[in-house]
């Protein structure tokens, strides 16, 4: 095999198998009520400040308006909390309840596992040439998605 069907064979099957597995392992018996995608726009809450709508979109490449759906969904199951602002009563700020906390940090735990069992096998040198290479392919997808 030659090495652009080599590769193109390992992004796809790498795409696919990461979908899957995290699916089998995020979406538990307590984690039932949302799919993949909620607990992706649940990471892009994430556990700092509240964040506003737009700058939640921008981070997962989608419209306010594709958000909108979801959000409402994640607010109806009690994973998120939506608050106005208190100077600018137009904007609303997004915010993980204490049920997405849980959620998030269930997320977080499968992310540390891959990455732990990904570098399990692999010496100094490998991590780096690794890392600088999926930051080069990540640089490639972020300009794609740009234009």
């Amino acid at each position: 095999m030659d090495t652009y069907a080599a590769l193109n064979d390992v992004l796809v099957n790498l795409f696919r198998d990461i979908m899957e597995l995290e699916e089998q392992a995020i979406i538990t018996q307590e984690y039932q009520d949302i799919t993949n995608n909620d607990m992706h726009v649940i990471e892009a809450i994430g556990v700092g400040e509240p964040k506003n709508m737009s700058t939640i979109a921008k981070l997962l490449s989608v419209t306010v308006g594709t958000l909108t759906i979801a959000m409402n969904s994640l607010v109806k199951k009690g994973y998120v909390i939506r608050e106005r602002g208190k100077e600018d009563r137009r904007v609303v700020y997004i915010s993980l309840s204490e049920k997405g906390l849980r959620a998030y940090r269930h997320h977080e735990e499968f992310h540390r596992q891959m990455i732990e069992a990904v570098l399990e096998n692999l010496t100094e040198d490998e991590t780096e040439s690794l890392v600088k290479a999926l930051a080069k392919l990540e640089r490639w997808f972020r300009r794609t998605e740009e234009n």
